[in-house]
């Protein structure tokens, strides 16, 4: 059985199925979900500005499409890093839209993970493989959507709803802890992304983890720069942390940094800026300012949230994390060359 599952491709691992699924799902989520919400939210906003129009109306038409195929997207995404054969990765599109239907984004996820796995294991066994393959993975998908998908939704929807609650009633306390740990989680190989539309983080919880996102994003960016100039600003700041990742294994200290600028900067958000945001947003940061529109659109259009978006994402989060960095750097805890990427 052991070979026979290796020449199916099938790695039972916490590294296959806990990250790399995982953040495949996240780039599906990204695909299909984060981008169609960007459109949508452009089109509504050019009826604001300048009223009803053909283009805002398509704008509205094409977003709303991409947020509806956001399972497909996910099936495919798993499928396809989880390298799949072509009749696997074709039929795993109904997979992930099964489980998105009964349970959002975690039943995609487990969803089309079971069905991807159980067709890649009769792949190409039978003679009637054209058949059998894609009827097992859209009968296991099926299957796992009616029975697993809703029950580990409404774990993952309990879990939120408690951290939105305790951040309700503790802003101080959750703010520190949910920024912290959003921004560790960005850093890591686990998807920051998928993790708050999963627990399907709202209001002050969802402010507090978009501000630890951009504290892990904007504070690498800041200190970084030294060693990586604009590429820094622009593949950190804008696109991801775990670019540093592999410099954060070799030297823990540069952890430091943006972890005290998220400790100070999450409970600012969450009681005296009392920012907010939605789910799609909470995880991304600064990630093709994605964090900063979706934050908009909660929030409202207006000069108050704009200079708050721009005080608590970028400038503070750049300020103290350089700050520190600075400290760390006159004890001899961090080294030029320390954050330098590779090429």
């Amino acid at each position: 059985m052991k070979s026979f599952l290796k020449k199916k491709n099938i790695i039972i691992s916490l590294q296959r199925y806990g990250i790399d699924a995982m953040s495949a799902m996240a780039f599906g989520l990204m695909a299909s979900l984060v981008v169609g919400l960007i459109i949508k939210t452009w089109g509504q906003q050019s009826i604001v500005l300048w009223g009803e129009n053909a283009i805002s109306a398509q704008l509205i038409v094409i977003g709303t499409a991409s947020m509806g195929l956001t399972g497909a997207a996910i099936g495919v995404a798993i499928a396809s890093r989880l390298g799949a054969p072509n009749l696997v990765l074709f039929s795993s599109v109904v997979a992930g839209v099964l489980g998105y239907t009964s349970g959002g984004p975690a039943g995609a996820y487990v969803a089309a993970l079971i069905a991807v796995e159980a067709g890649k294991f009769v792949s190409k066994e039978t003679p009637l493989d054209i058949l059998v393959t894609p009827l097992i993975v859209i009968l296991v998908g099926a299957l796992i959507s009616l029975t697993v998908s809703p029950l580990i939704a409404n774990v993952m929807t309990f879990l939120g709803s408690i951290i939105v609650t305790a951040t309700t009633y503790q802003p101080l306390l959750m703010g520190a802890i949910i920024a912290v740990v959003m921004s560790f989680v960005l850093v890591s190989p686990l998807t920051s992304a998928g993790l708050a539309i999963m627990l399907n983080l709202t209001g002050l919880a969802a402010g507090a983890a978009t501000v630890g996102c951009a504290c892990a994003m904007m504070g690498f960016a800041a200190i970084g720069y030294k060693d990586n100039k604009i590429s820094s600003f622009v593949g950190v700041g804008l696109g991801t942390a775990k670019l540093q990742l592999a410099n954060t294994i070799k030297n823990g200290w540069i952890l430091l940094p943006p972890t005290i600028a998220a400790l100070i900067i999450g409970p600012l958000s969450t009681t005296i800026f009392k920012m907010s945001n939605i789910a799609v947003g909470a995880g991304m940061g600064t990630s093709g300012l994605v964090g900063q529109i979706t934050t908009l659109n909660e929030m409202g259009f207006t000069t108050s949230t704009l200079v708050s978006i721009l005080i608590l994402h970028f400038i503070l989060p750049a300020v103290i994390s350089y700050l520190v960095y600075l400290f760390l750097f006159k004890q001899g805890k961090i080294k030029d060359g320390d954050l330098k990427l590779d090429n």
